[in-house]
Order: C-alpha cells, then structure tokens, then sequence
C-alpha cells in the first residue's frame, strides 16, 4: 500500500469580493512539523486578518483552526477538502485580508474551501510507494549482467560499494522483492543471498 502527498511547498491565491485569500501547502510528516509551517506563515502575514489552518498526517492525526472566523466556516471546509484530495502528510493555510465586504457563512465556507483546493491543485503530487532497502553481494564476474537486469525491477540504486565483491545497497517496491530474490539466486546459483535492511515509503 501507498499513499499520496505532495513534493514541495506551493502556494496560490484569488480575491473574493475585495478580500484577497492566499492558499499555501507543504509536505509535513508530524504535528511539530506542522505547526512550524503554521507559524511561519503567520509571521510572514502577521498583518493578515486570518490565518485559518489545517493539517493531516498519514498517521491518521488531524487538526484545524478557524483562527477567528466563525466557527465552522473556515478550518472545516479546508480540511474537508484536503481530506477529499486523497493526499496526506500535508498542511495548509489559507491566509485572508478582509477586503470591506462580507461574504456570509456560506461564503467563508466556499470561499476557504476554494483556497484549499488551489494550493493543493498548485502542488507537485508523489505517489509514495512501500518499499524495501535490500542489500547484496555478487562476484565481479556477474556484476554487469546484474546491473543490466536490475532495471527491470524497477529498483533506486543507494549505493554501491567496490571491495573484495560488489555490495548494491538498493530500494524495491514490496511487490518486487520476491522476483529479485529469484533473480539473484538463479544469477548466482545460490551463492549470493539478498538482506532486507529495511522498509519505508519512497516515490518511485
């Protein structure tokens, strides 16, 4: 299983009868992480009205503030929409400077929804995928023919270290670790044996 986020921070804005809403998005991995994004675009607008916020974490942690705003008109409708969006790991504040007009509970709603959805739909988005960190050991002899079957795997080269034999440090999506086993094995006939060092989630 995979999951989706976004790559970098990214940002977008519109006005909505005079009051100019701004929309910013980062990948975030914690609730510490969060608040630090939080925070740092409230000191970049600290001149603004509201800074309304949300984040969701793949951990299934979330939280919202309407930051001002009537209750229930601001941080919900961002957060709504970001939960729609199917990304997570991601945090987004719609900052606003109220232009004279107001727009209404039903217009904050829409009006705050909209600035979620342009800072997600400004993100770069990454599948991430479950992979694992394997290592193994070949023989000289049989390391260019391995080099040249390991693209069929699908697999990120971490590093590769030239000793006495070829050590490959390497991430494959889960689904693949048992094909590549059956590679090597038969490559090596049995002589080099692959270890799992690992599993996390990378974008492939």
């Amino acid at each position: 299983m995979g999951y989706l986020t976004v790559k970098k921070q990214a940002q977008d804005e519109f006005i909505e009868k005079k009051s100019r809403f701004i929309g910013y998005i980062a990948p975030v991995k914690t609730a510490e992480e969060a608040a630090a994004f939080i925070a740092g675009i409230k000191q970049k607008h600290w001149d603004a009205t509201h800074n309304v916020w949300a984040y969701l974490l793949k951990d299934g942690q979330k939280r919202y503030s309407d930051d001002g705003e009537p209750q229930g008109t601001a941080g919900i409708p961002v957060l709504d929409v970001m939960e729609k969006s199917g990304a997570v790991d991601i945090c987004v504040v719609a900052t606003r400077y109220f232009g004279g007009i107001l727009l209404g509970g039903g217009g904050l709603v829409r009006a705050y929804a909209h600035t979620a959805k342009i800072a997600l739909d400004a993100a770069e988005k990454l599948e991430m995928t479950a992979c694992k960190e394997l290592e193994l050991t070949v023989d000289y002899s049989l390391y260019g023919k391995l080099n040249y079957l390991l693209p069929d795997y699908q697999v990120k080269m971490l590093h590769v270290d030239f000793g006495a034999e070829v050590t490959l440090r390497l991430l494959i999506k889960n689904e693949k670790v048992f094909q590549l086993e059956e590679m090597v094995r038969e490559l090596t006939n049995g002589k080099s044996t692959v270890s799992i060092l690992g599993e996390r989630f990378e974008a492939f």
